[in-house]
């Protein structure tokens, strides 16, 4: 599994719940560069900290009406996004 910053993994799933909202696929789709229990940790604080919204029992939506658009990802990030 790759290194990644914590801030870098909460930038990294908030991206990949445009391409993903629910959150059963999201899991299944990041388990290759997350454990489960930081995936689980990330979704939980972007929700405490209101940057994504659960939506019904599966779905996550970015929460941009509250905390405004979404940082640009990076580089080394970008291509995670795209080949998932």
């Amino acid at each position: 599994m790759p290194n990644f910053s914590y801030d870098e993994k909460l930038l990294l799933i908030q991206h990949c719940i445009y391409k993903y909202d629910s959150e059963e696929i999201l899991k299944e789709k990041l388990k290759g560069y997350f454990s489960h229990k930081d995936i689980e940790s990330a979704i939980d604080t972007l929700i405490a900290t209101q940057k994504i919204r659960r939506i019904g029992q599966d779905v996550l939506q970015n929460n941009e009406s509250h905390t405004g658009t979404i940082s640009e990802i990076p580089e080394n990030l970008r291509s995670i996004v795209d080949n998932l």
